[in-house]
């Protein structure tokens, strides 16, 4: 398997989503954004899970949008933020409103273990971005990482990513960032395979 081989939708929606990604997020969790959707569609490939590529890959672009200061929020979990944030997007696409909230509800359950018989897309959410965080499951997208990451590289993405989750646990320490940060997220993201060597970087 190749980058090349790995679909990437060029509907109006995925476009006007990559760019919304580009603008509100840095260069690094821009690169996590779409890494995330690269190594969702390997991950479902895999599992022979089917998946609605650009419902994924819209989820994949704004999942992380509730971590940064435009739309972070003081009241609920970075997910839940993120997740309206889909939903607004989707309204203003013309999507109908199921869609609207299956967007919104695939961000969110990216944050849970959700299985994919109920929610494919939101359960290859979670995988990829487990992949890229914290390099839990990083054998399945073995034969596309280096490419991956030479097209989209890590660049400061660990303290990036683990500055706004200390951020979110020391304001909602009761989210799930605030668990997590709890449960040794940190330790786990600083020791991601993904980083090794730093030369992807």
């Amino acid at each position: 398997m190749r980058l090349a081989d790995l679909t990437v939708p060029d509907t109006a929606a995925a476009a006007a989503a990559r760019e919304v990604a580009a603008a509100y997020c840095s260069p690094a969790l821009f690169n996590h954004s779409v890494r995330a959707y690269l190594f969702g569609v390997v991950y479902a490939r895999t599992n022979a899970i089917a998946i609605d590529h650009e419902l994924l890959f819209v989820a994949a672009m704004l999942h992380d949008l509730g971590l940064v200061a435009p739309f972070d929020s003081h009241r609920v979990d970075f997910e839940y933020a993120g997740g309206h944030v889909a939903w607004v997007f989707g309204a203003g696409a013309g999507w109908p409103a199921e869609r609207r909230q299956r967007v919104a509800d695939v961000i969110i359950a990216h944050m849970v273990d959700v299985p994919p018989t109920i929610d494919p897309e939101g359960h290859v959410l979670g995988e990829s971005t487990g992949i890229d965080i914290s390099g839990r499951g990083v054998d399945v997208v073995a034969e596309v990482k280096d490419e991956v990451l030479a097209a989209y590289p890590r660049l400061d993405l660990v303290t990036e990513f683990l500055a706004c989750f200390a951020d979110q646990a020391e304001r909602k320490p009761d989210s799930t960032a605030g668990v997590a940060m709890q449960r040794g997220f940190a330790a786990r993201v600083s020791a991601n395979p993904l980083d090794w060597p730093k030369a992807n970087g």
